[in-house]
């Protein structure tokens, strides 16, 4: 590659992050909701990126990435955010690198590393009180290997390792809970398909100091079976039937930052997606399709009690 190339690449702005250069799937829910937070957060930026989809994203020499990259194996990524901090505060300390120039430590996480082969280090850094952002894109799955089960693929839903009778006969792990009983900085759950709550929560974060969660859920039309073009409206529909709540932990209490009201049944959202076709097809599976709804119901019933309103 020319030198001529690499800076047309190099001079892209940070809007680019969907376009040339990648090698990403179309309609990407994670790449949808990091261009929006790479927009908040800007250049002075460190990527500490475990293994998964979005290491795709920084395939030399093209990147959409205009700060700093690192790429560590799926479980290291907490432990190499804790050598970069360490890394420029020391620099800082050494008056070789002032505050101005000072980088945002960023770790880049799918949901099998972030709530499974990941979270031994995570627990450790948060021990320790990193300064560090930990944004975990939620494709419900081991995306980058072919869609097999992970700790947060939900109820019925065909994997690549549950891909006959019922789904997964287990439920999602509650990330954002296991983070906020270690008493973090922030934590947050957003989508790209709410862009204002999004924005309003990252930003939040990088005002603060400490481990901060940034949770996002994210649509894959290649792992969930859905057109490419339906990423938004499938995003909105998570939040409309509650499967995905809008929340956010800060100053010692969890507040939800959207509530559904009156929510669209589950179905609504699972009938837009090929991992839970056989709920419908041949034979509609009512039992399943009830344990989730259940689910969603106690779950804002709980929500309504604590909030004071009816459920």
């Amino acid at each position: 590659m020319t030198d001529v190339h690499f800076q047309r690449m190099k001079d892209l702005p940070s809007t680019h992050l969907l376009g040339a250069g990648t090698a990403m799937c179309a309609g990407c829910g994670g790449l949808e909701m990091i261009k929006e937070v790479y927009d908040v957060l800007g250049e002075n930026t460190v990527f500490v990126n475990a293994a998964g989809c979005m290491t795709l994203l920084s395939v030399y020499p093209f990147t959409p990435f205009r700060g700093s990259w690192l790429y560590t194996a799926m479980a290291s990524s907490p432990a190499g955010a804790q050598g970069v901090r360490d890394a420029l505060d020391i620099l800082k300390a050494n008056g070789r690198m002032t505050e101005e120039e000072d980088l945002e430590v960023v770790v880049l996480s799918g949901d099998g590393s972030a709530s499974g082969m990941g979270l031994s280090a995570t627990s450790g850094a948060i021990d320790r009180g990193l300064d560090f952002i930990y944004l975990c894109y939620d494709n419900e799955g081991y995306g980058n290997t072919g869609q097999q089960t992970s700790p947060e693929s939900p109820h019925g839903a065909r994997t690549a390792t549950d891909a006959v009778g019922p789904g997964n006969i287990g439920y999602k792990k509650d990330l954002f809970s296991i983070w906020v009983a270690n008493k973090p900085a922030y934590a947050a759950t957003v989508v790209g398909a709410e862009p204002l709550d999004l924005a309003r929560k990252i930003e939040k974060a990088h005002e603060l100091e400490g481990p901060r969660l940034i949770l996002s859920l994210a649509p894959c039309p290649t792992g969930w079976g859905y057109d490419p073009a339906h990423t938004v409206e499938i995003g909105r529909l998570a939040v409309k039937t509650g499967v995905w709540p809008l929340k956010e932990y800060v100053d010692g209490k969890v507040v939800h930052t959207r509530h559904p009201g009156k929510r669209t049944p589950v179905e609504a959202y699972l009938e837009t997606q090929d991992r839970f076709r056989h709920l419908f097809e041949p034979v509609r599976n009512d039992k399943v399709i009830a344990e989730i709804q259940a689910r969603v119901d106690a779950y804002w019933a709980e929500v309504d009690v604590d909030d004071g309103t009816k459920a």
